[in-house]
């Protein structure tokens, strides 16, 4: 069963939504327990829509059964209701993040969370209407980026290594940057809105020079791929997301599942699926 999620889950506003991105303890749990295909157990698992729901769906119609699992999918477009409802046990488990902003998660809201190895990564992606290749980016041109800490970071260092920015070794904001001339030669100016949003300001926006944009919203955007102009490598990127459960709480059910998204045929689905190089597996 696949549906939809409202933003606020537990009737906690969201205040702003945080890319695909977190860290908690890595663990592999065993998937020794005895699950029964005639009477499988329900996972329930919030995920992004794109790919996350999708490489979920290709599980629960292909491999589950067989397994002893039925998963129940829930679409959830932000990046803050998906730890909430793991939290307060809505969810089982959730797929969408990656180490460092669920470092980030514990850190701030206290979660105690357990987590696999990653499953795919969704390079970020540097998109302009108004320049052709990275070089012709002129003096004062608007960057949009993501508003969450981790995700921004990330994307600076895409800017970073395109050539547009430089030095940023102790940089952790935007922010910093305005009036920094070492580091901004070309005097860019920036704003931040939430990660969803981004394709639509890009879109509709004019003034905007370069979007700094996460591949799972590139995918959901339909966005012209002729449109790119800087891309995050994908060789050893750590920014894979993964499978989170509750620390103490990796049952058969959920065992069995983060073995199904480490097989040969989620690989060869990713592959593909997502011809374009949006989506890869990170396994």
């Amino acid at each position: 069963m696949r549906k939809k999620l409202a933003l606020a889950l537990t009737g906690v506003a969201t205040l702003f939504a945080l890319t695909a991105c977190g860290g908690g303890t890595a663990t592999t749990p065993s998937a020794e327990a005895t699950l029964d295909p005639a009477n499988p157990t329900i996972v329930k698992v919030g995920s992004s829509p794109i790919p996350h729901a999708q490489i979920l769906q290709y599980i629960d119609e292909n491999l589950a059964k067989d397994a002893g699992i039925d998963l129940e999918i829930t679409e959830i477009d932000d990046y803050q209701t998906p730890n909430i409802a793991l939290a307060d046990k809505t969810l089982d488990a959730n797929y969408f993040q990656t180490e460092a902003y669920l470092a980030d998660q514990v850190e701030t809201k206290g979660y105690k969370f357990e987590h696999g190895v990653g499953i795919h990564v969704e390079p970020l992606t540097v998109f302009s209407k108004k320049f052709t290749d990275i070089a012709e980016v002129s003096e004062g041109s608007i960057v949009l980026l993501n508003n969450d800490p981790v995700n921004q970071l990330r994307g600076l260092r895409v800017l970073e290594t395109a050539g547009v920015l430089t030095g940023l070794e102790d940089t952790d904001s935007a922010l910093t940057l305005e009036g920094d001339d070492a580091k901004n030669p070309k005097k860019l100016t920036f704003k931040e809105v939430n990660s969803e949003q981004v394709p639509k300001f890009y879109a509709e926006d004019p003034s905007i020079g370069l979007s700094v944009i996460n591949g799972n919203y590139i995918a959901q955007a339909k966005l012209n791929l002729d449109e790119v102009v800087a891309q995050e490598s994908a060789i050893d990127n750590p920014n894979a997301n993964f499978l989170t459960w509750r620390e103490g709480e990796e049952t058969p059910a959920i065992a069995k599942l983060e073995e199904l998204l480490h097989s040969a045929e989620v690989s060869d689905y990713i592959k593909k699926t997502w011809t374009d190089g949006s989506v890869i597996p990170a396994f």
